[in-house]
């Protein structure tokens, strides 16, 4: 018997933790297949919320938040570089110099899970693919765009939602139950809606927790 999970990960396009625990959440599913099933649903949270249009320099963000050096913001990176290699995630070297405000990518990602998780799955790749891996700006409409026809949306059906504020208030109010709900940090997995996995976890303790809430529950669907 194959049991069903819904797993709702809430996480920003900015996160480097996010990249890598989705890479690692991946895997793990990939191990508890075709024994455990999962829909995975991506949730809206914004680590700068209130980040300019022109972004900010990256070293002088990190500083300002967290105080941190430049070998201090050199060793994170490189600690971060290697548990996203350890779960096939390419963060390229000295690509990431600003960071953005990524609201936009939030709006496209909700219309994406409208269309089919599928989809939105592939967005939010190519999404971190661009950040992390090429250092291009997430809030850029062209590379929206681009990404969207990658993730195989209707790029048209983008440019439209772009050019307006559709799905705003939508993501503000998944946000707001997120934030309502305590979580303050991504990225924040919640499987089931009652259990919750927090930050970038190793491929053993996703795939650990994957059959511990599975066994607990009422197999849902018989195996093919």
């Amino acid at each position: 018997m194959t049991s069903s999970l819904q797993i709702d990960f809430v996480s920003d396009v900015s996160c480097p933790w996010c990249a890598i625990g989705l890479g690692a959440l991946e895997a793990a599913l990939a191990h508890v297949a075709p024994d455990v099933k999962a829909e995975l649903h991506f949730q809206p949270f914004e680590l700068n919320p209130g980040m300019a249009p022109e972004g900010q320099d990256i070293f002088e963000h990190l500083n300002q938040k967290y105080g941190s050096s430049r070998e201090q913001q050199a060793q994170a990176r490189e600690m971060i570089r290697q548990r996203g290699e350890a779960v096939g995630f390419v963060f390229g070297e000295g690509q990431r110099k600003r960071v953005w405000n990524t609201f936009d990518a939030h709006r496209l990602l909700h219309w994406a899970e409208l269309e089919s998780v599928e989809r939105q799955r592939a967005l939010k790749k190519a999404l971190f693919k661009a950040y992390f891996t090429d250092g291009e700006n997430p809030s850029d409409h062209d590379l929206l765009l681009r990404v969207a026809g990658e993730a195989g949306l209707d790029v048209a059906r983008a440019r439209e939602i772009l050019s307006g504020d559709e799905y705003a208030d939508a993501v503000r109010a998944r946000e707001k139950l997120y934030t309502d709900a305590g979580i303050h940090s991504v990225p924040a997995i919640i499987i089931n809606n009652q259990h919750l996995i927090s930050g970038g976890q190793p491929v053993e303790v996703f795939e650990r927790a994957l059959r511990q809430i599975a066994g607990a529950q009422p197999s849902a669907v018989a195996a093919a």
